[in-house]
């Protein structure tokens, strides 16, 4: 799960001037390290209940987030997803044909990429100084000394000064970085992470993918629908390893049908440049010859170099910031969020963790983060979404019923041309309460809402089941799913 504790205490016995909620709420300052989701959200939510907010962040609004990896990678999704839509144009009754026949321009889509990146950054911008939240840019760090009134000190570094910043909260939230091999080493041309696939002057004719999780699959599944050839280099026995087995076995089945040659049991032992292109050397001594690499084998948290151990605030042997569940440190009056934090490397949770960090240290009411509510989604094609209660858990131990209703007999499914994908219905069996959900179709990401809500409200299955869903939509699967069970 990452690096959270049930209990997390301040850094020493000795600081009994903590000073009460109201206290703090009432002349509030608040430093946030980080701009991303975790960061900004906390800011908004900070700002609206009255306190005095500053973000440090030195990449810009948003974040990597925003500017190298969520945002510009479903960016790019989206334009394959578009052309991947063509597939079933024969079935519905279009033809292209010709000089018709659409591809992708890769100076265009990623123009668009970088110029959708910035807009959103400075929309985040802006919405920040709005709401009178001093942003600066530059790189924040963290004093260890304590002031004899219980306020911390946090330096803001940029290009041409030192500015400190005397505060009652602080909160950091400073994301990932690429994990990056010793040899592999990203040159931001042929070998690349998942950060620079953006600026890219020369088309890949064939792109290698080391690592088969949740990244390497968005990707190679993009790149393979924009028509290029990609080989995916996965260690383990199939692709997205960590996520529903149902849901892995089917976007597997779908990448070898649209040409992706998949490696399984496979470990990079080497990339290197050779000419124009790279050199792939796995372990067992295969070489695969390509034009370019893109290393996705995880992320590694930016946690070092900003004080945070001189600080008081423990960190974990992979390097990550252990909190609790309200987001507490065992740093005195820090807080942390997001993926620095190791707990689940999602937007929306470092978005929850900032948001109940701030709400906590400013004595509003707090609900505890609860990983059991997070949902997620895999922006592939089909996407894959998530809420609650796994199939792992279940076959951990954890008591359920289940059913799987394939979208393949669906009306409006059948009417777009999908026949690839399913809802997965997970239930507590004495009670009928429902624990957990799976949905993979197109936009599933949209869908996987309504499992959430009925998760976060314990409703049972006999009250999801009549529920109203519109005739026909792929939202009927869900509401199917429900009377299956109920009949269970």
């Amino acid at each position: 799960m990452g690096a959270v504790s049930s209990e997390a205490t301040t850094s020493s016995a000795s600081r009994s001037r903590e000073i009460s909620a109201s206290q703090v709420r009432e002349g509030s300052r608040v430093v946030i390290i980080g701009g991303g989701p975790g960061g900004y959200e906390a800011a908004l939510e900070a700002a609206q209940l009255g306190a005095s907010v500053t973000v440090i962040e030195e990449k810009g609004a948003g974040g990597s987030a925003v500017l190298t990896d969520v945002v510009p990678s479903k960016t790019i999704i989206a334009s394959a997803a578009w052309l991947h839509s063509v597939e079933s144009a024969a079935e519905l009754g279009i033809v292209i044909s010709g000089d018709d026949h659409p591809h992708a321009d890769f100076a265009r889509i990623n123009a668009r990429v970088r110029a959708l990146a910035k807009r959103q950054s400075e929309d985040i911008h802006q919405r920040l100084i709005q709401e009178n939240i001093t942003v600066i840019h530059g790189r924040g760090r963290l004093r260890p000394d304590i002031s004899a009134a219980g306020t911390r000190i946090v330096e803001a570094v940029t290009e041409d000064s030192v500015e400190s910043i005397e505060t009652e909260i602080v909160l950091v939230a400073t994301g990932a970085s690429p994990r990056k091999l010793p040899d592999a080493r990203p040159d931001g041309e042929r070998i690349l992470t998942w950060t620079q696939m953006y600026d890219l002057e020369e088309v890949p004719s064939h792109l290698v993918v080391v690592g088969s999780g949740v990244t390497g699959a968005e990707f190679a599944g993009a790149y393979n629908d924009l028509g290029i050839e990609v080989t995916l280099v996965s260690s383990r026995d199939r692709v997205l390893p960590g996520e529903d087995p149902d849901a892995a076995e089917l976007i597997e089945n779908v990448f070898h049908r649209r040409g992706m040659n998949i490696l399984s049991r496979s470990r990079a032992a080497s990339v290197r440049r050779e000419g124009d292109g790279v050199i792939v050397t796995l372990t067992d001594g295969r070489t695969i010859e390509a034009s370019h690499c893109l290393m996705a084998v995880g992320a590694v948290p930016n946690t070092s170099g900003i004080g945070l151990e001189e600080a008081g605030v423990e960190l974990s042997e992979s390097g990550h910031i252990i909190v609790d569940r309200v987001s507490r440190t065992k740093g005195f009056r820090i807080y942390a969020a997001g993926d620095a934090t190791g707990v689940l490397p999602l937007a929306s949770v470092a978005a929850m963790q900032g948001r109940i960090a701030v709400q906590h240290a400013l004595g509003d009411a707090v609900e505890p983060f609860h990983p059991a509510r997070v949902t997620a989604n895999i922006f592939t094609a089909p996407e894959i979404a998530t809420a609650g209660v796994t199939q792992a858990d279940v076959d951990a131990g954890v008591p359920a019923l289940c059913t799987i209703v394939p979208l393949a007999r669906n009306p409006r499914a059948k009417m777009r041309g999908f026949t690839e994908g399913f809802v997965k219905l997970f239930c507590d069996p004495s009670s009928g309460t429902i624990i957990g959900g799976v949905v993979v179709a197109p936009a599933a990401s949209e869908h996987i809402l309504s499992i959430a809500v009925a998760i976060h409200n314990r409703l049972t299955v006999d009250q999801f089941a009549t529920v109203f869903s519109i005739y026909p939509s792929i939202t009927g699967s869900i509401t199917e799913a429900a009377r299956q069970l109920r009949g269970m």
